[in-house]
């Protein structure tokens, strides 16, 4: 298979789970452009090339958004909300990546929109394998629009 080049933001409030899922990523020959942000707000901000995230040659439009809940100033589904009520940005995919497994959380995030919803296991081989599979379906098999406008 043929690596595509996808641009990835991650927005994700917790250091260790940043590096854990950069680290796997990488270690499963993700070696596309990976973006990070600690919440939501930052996520619309760079999203939105707001601020500091002006520059689209340093901040390019993701192709991907990975995307926890629980975060501090807006969580993501406030970020999905967002996104997807946007005319312009509702075709970027969203992938909810989470610890939460909570019934009414998996059906607010694709009631919202989410492309994806994925628990975090407790378990890192566990972990490792889902973020295996994150990347086999969506860097190598699905089909995603590029730079969205």
């Amino acid at each position: 298979m043929t690596e595509k080049a996808v641009r990835m933001l991650l927005v994700e409030d917790d250091p260790s789970h940043r590096l854990l899922i950069r680290k796997n990523l990488e270690n499963h020959g993700v070696t596309n452009d990976i973006n990070e942000v600690e919440d939501g707000q930052e996520a619309l901000d760079y999203i939105y090339g707001v601020g500091e995230y002006a520059d689209r040659k340093k901040y390019p439009m993701p192709d991907i958004v990975i995307l926890d809940i629980k975060m501090p100033r807006v969580d993501g589904f406030g970020v999905l909300e967002r996104l997807k009520s946007d005319p312009k940005m509702k075709r970027i995919p969203v992938i909810m990546l989470t610890t939460s497994s909570r019934d009414e959380e998996i059906a607010k995030g694709y009631e919202y929109g989410a492309n994806a919803y994925v628990t975090k296991p407790l378990d890192f081989a566990d972990f490792a394998k889902k973020l295996h599979d994150l990347k086999m379906f969506w860097v190598l098999t699905a089909e995603i629009p590029h730079d969205a406008d």
